[in-house]
């Protein structure tokens, strides 16, 4: 069985330390939750040899590299349909999985901000992810308002999961080594079904208040609604930086009640 060429167009890093992907897998911890799990960008397998070994858990794999299906295809008869090739980005998730289900993968660090936006569009069904990424991504997600890191995945991802940052990961576990460090995170669904605004329009608040965040939330939400219906609030005074996920519902019910 020959081994897998990392091909940089596809980002790929393997990971090869077992330790470090041990340390991973034993950060699903809500098992209690869903039995079937989803390891995006599988490699050569190093998360998915422990994976398999999990009675608890019913292990499916996707990878875009053709080389590394086939790979796999050759490594795990056993798996069948739940070895996937194909675009993670591209797949309708709720076609494969009817109940709830986690997330896993040492991710490609140049699609990490969209894998972390598919994995907030099927929040009805992801319960859990842990996931390397590279570490300025990962603190980012985990930052808190008033820092600089604070952005628009940090207020999404902590609108409807819990985040936990769990260690670093040094570039010399893999190859061919990346020239940053890696961080690992974990996602636990919160409680909340339904954010109590309307959440499109939270959405797109958060984003217009960062895509201008030097400017206050005043100027920056002008496309969203008109100046001349803003009135006195004092968050329009303030920075997208500034205002705590909580913060940000309540001025997304603000701006509803303003556009009636």
């Amino acid at each position: 069985m020959s081994l897998v060429r990392a091909k940089k167009h596809l980002g790929q890093h393997f990971l090869t330390d077992k330790k470090i992907a041990a340390k991973i897998v034993n950060g699903l911890v809500h098992t209690d939750q869903y039995r079937q799990v989803l390891e995006v960008g599988p490699g050569m397998g190093i998360l998915s040899d422990i994976l398999l070994e999990r009675e608890d858990l019913e292990t499916f794999l996707i990878d875009i590299d053709v080389e590394s299906y086939h790979f796999l295809q050759e490594k795990y008869p056993q798996l069948g349909g739940r070895l996937i090739n194909g675009d993670f980005l591209a797949l309708d998730l709720s076609s494969i999985f009817k109940e709830k289900y986690a997330i896993i993968g040492n991710f490609p660090y140049n699609i990490s901000s969209q894998i972390l936006f598919k994995i907030l569009e099927n929040r009805g069904q992801v319960v859990e992810m842990v996931g390397m990424f590279q570490k300025e991504v990962a603190e980012r997600c985990a930052s808190k308002s008033g820092t600089k890191d604070y952005g628009i995945l940090s207020v999404l991802i902590q609108a409807y999961y819990d985040i936990e940052y769990l260690f670093t990961v040094k570039p010399g576990t893999f190859n061919p080594p990346p020239k940053v460090n890696s961080g690992v995170i974990r996602l636990s669904r919160n409680q909340v079904e339904i954010l109590p605004c309307d959440e499109k329009l939270f959405w797109r608040t958060v984003k217009a208040g960062f895509n201008q965040r030097r400017k206050t939330l005043r100027n920056a939400l002008s496309g969203v609604v008109p100046k001349d219906k803003m009135d006195d609030h004092v968050f329009f005074d303030k920075r997208a930086e500034q205002l705590s996920v909580e913060q940000f519902i309540e001025l997304t019910q603000h701006l509803t009640h303003l556009s009636q």
